[in-house]
């Protein structure tokens, strides 16, 4: 049951932002905190998680050895967390349910980023596939085990539905999967547990989901350009491309003449979060006075989300994006390096399937005789949880020869960080 407590006051001022007081629950009831509300003890929890830890050494674009500056899971899912909290705030949301909904929304990622999460969703494909989305539901409400009380985090149930359906709903109004899982179907891992605890997948999930969303987005377009400058991947001349992009230098540069080139870029970085953020405020609260919003179930019975992109920025973060990926996660040299990555995953697949006690104990214990779609899940669990470094060294005990994933980028002519 929820606490109902309002440390320091009320953390959220508008009359549809998700209330802590009126929370929902947890699967497994358990007794309110004096001090924190429902929400506050997700986020702390899931900062205590074991898998909140190892996204330090989780690939977001470089894998970990290339640079000590570059972007890793954590440090992306930091900064997605302060931008969730930043538009909460504008917003009248609850805070603390947006951060812990960004900090526990890559908790599903494998090792070596999406080559991981795709070298794995191919090795399931018999037994319903690999979803990072649905691997993060099943971490905080199975695999987690620190809590002498249950398995998981036990976590509130509005925390839950903002995991499941932050990108969206689910299942159309009349229950059929919607067009992004309508090839596949909706993970298993999500059907059950919506069996046990009905998550409402048909509605939209709640204002602080959604702007956790929207927060992860600008986090991408902001700094994966900046890793991408400070490779040398491309350069700042070709940013020409993106028309967004070419007037925010050319106001960098009537601003401020003849900048660094390493000031030039944070200066892009910052003025892009700046105008994703100031615009989807601006958007988001154009949209619910539309609306009329009053309840956070209005937000969640709309046709549509209500924290969202204006069109033109939609548009130019679209526009970021094509060319991030032509330029950056289609490089040649970041190719080679995830084709490696993927064979690193596909050989431990094979390996702790044909034999499972080379896993630890803990997790081969009672797979003697199991069926091959559970045996292949735990698997999948195991090879999830490995960190980029876990992954490599457990691929050299199996394995004679291991793919070397050392690739320097082009360019080592900009400071990552001050000395």
């Amino acid at each position: 049951m929820s606490s109902g407590v309002r440390v320091n006051g009320a953390r959220w001022s508008a009359s549809y932002a998700t209330d802590p007081a009126r929370c929902r629950g947890r699967l497994i009831a358990e007794a309110a905190s004096p001090t924190r509300s429902d929400f506050q003890r997700d986020r702390d929890r899931i900062v205590h998680a074991t898998a909140f830890r190892r996204l330090k050494h989780k690939t977001q674009v470089f894998v970990h050895h290339e640079g000590d500056h570059y972007r890793t899971r954590l440090t992306h899912t930091l900064e997605v967390a302060q931008i969730a909290r930043a538009l909460a705030r504008a917003l009248g949301l609850d805070e603390d349910l947006a951060e812990a909904l960004a900090l526990s929304h890559d908790l599903g990622h494998t090792c070596f980023g999406h080559t991981g999460e795709d070298a794995l969703d191919a090795c399931m494909a018999a037994h319903g596939g690999f979803d990072h989305n649905a691997q993060a539901l099943r971490i905080v409400t199975r695999l987690e085990r620190r809590y002498a009380g249950f398995d998981g985090l036990n976590l509130a149930w509005e925390t839950l539905e903002g995991l499941v359906k932050h990108n969206g709903p689910l299942l159309t109004p009349d229950g059929r999967p919607t067009p992004r899982y309508a090839a596949r179907g909706i993970p298993a891992a999500i059907l059950e547990y919506d069996a046990l605890n009905p998550l409402d997948l048909a509605t939209q999930a709640g204002p602080e989901a959604q702007a956790a969303a929207l927060a992860d987005d600008i986090a991408y377009a902001a700094h994966d350009l900046d890793d991408g400058l400070r490779a040398g991947l491309f350069e700042l001349d070709d940013l020409a491309e993106v028309p967004f992009l070419a007037g925010l230098l050319a106001e960098i540069d009537r601003l401020h003449r003849g900048l660094e080139p390493s000031r030039r870029i944070h200066e892009l970085a910052r003025r892009v979060i700046t105008r994703f953020v100031e615009d989807v405020i601006g958007e988001s609260a154009r949209r619910i006075a539309a609306l009329g919003a009053r309840r956070v179930e209005d937000i969640r019975g709309a046709p549509e989300p209500v924290v969202a992109f204006t069109p033109a920025i939609a548009a130019a973060d679209a526009e970021i994006m094509r060319f991030l990926w032509a330029r950056m996660y289609r490089h040649p040299g970041v190719v080679a390096v995830r084709e490696k990555a993927n064979a690193i995953v596909a050989d431990l697949f094979c390996a702790f399937t044909a034999a499972p006690t080379r896993m630890p104990e803990e997790w081969s214990t009672g797979l003697d005789g199991a069926p091959a779609g559970r045996l292949a899940r735990r698997v999948a669990d195991y090879i999830a949880g490995m960190t980029d470094t876990y992954a490599v060294l457990a691929h050299r005990k199996l394995y004679a020869t291991t793919p070397d994933l050392h690739w320097s980028p082009p360019s080592r002519g900009l400071p990552l960080a001050e000395p």
